[in-house]
């Protein structure tokens, strides 16, 4: 068991690494996507492969510890590439946000975002706390990669059951 989990962290680097350049390409037509709104849907057509992408590195990497994993092992996997590819393309996010988005790019999303929510009749507190926080380019960062570790804490469930489950021509 020590030897199937002692490269694991080194793999997920490894193919976290090559996630993540796939994200930061993605993100690019997201960015862009503000002079040429037309990207947006290449933006999200791309974000809906991201599973199956995971699904292809975890399965390369059962691969590599010879054709068996455990659901276990293959969910930390799927983690664990999602956190790397979350580092990685947090730099985008920062650089998005310092230098390429609009000036009041985030103040007005946050204004859309509030009136939006005050038209939906939400509780007041809730309002309230969203305006008093402080939405700056590190933030947003920070948020991007908190989100994509739960993406992945969540998508890397199905992507584990299908990857550890016995081959049948294995047999």
């Amino acid at each position: 068991m020590e030897n199937k989990n002692s490269g694991l962290l080194s793999a997920a680097m490894s193919y976290g690494f090559s996630l993540g350049i796939f994200w930061i390409v993605k993100y690019l037509f997201y960015m862009f996507s503000l002079r040429f709104s037309f990207l947006v849907v290449i933006y999200w057509g791309m974000s809906l492969v991201v599973p199956y992408l995971a699904y292809l590195l975890t399965k390369r990497y059962r691969e590599d510890l010879g054709g068996m994993i455990s659901f276990a092992q293959a969910w930390r996997f799927g983690v664990l590439i999602y956190l790397f590819a979350a580092i990685l393309v947090s730099i985008m996010h920062y650089l998005f946000y310092r230098f390429v988005a609009p000036p009041d790019f985030l103040t007005s999303a946050v204004t859309q975002t509030i009136e939006s929510l005050k038209q939906m009749q939400v509780d007041s507190k809730v309002i309230s706390s969203i305006e008093a926080m402080n939405f700056s380019p590190i933030h947003m960062a920070l948020q991007g990669i908190i989100n994509n570790i739960f993406y992945g804490i969540v998508l890397s469930i199905p992507v584990a059951a299908l990857v550890s489950r016995k081959d049948s021509r294995s047999i």
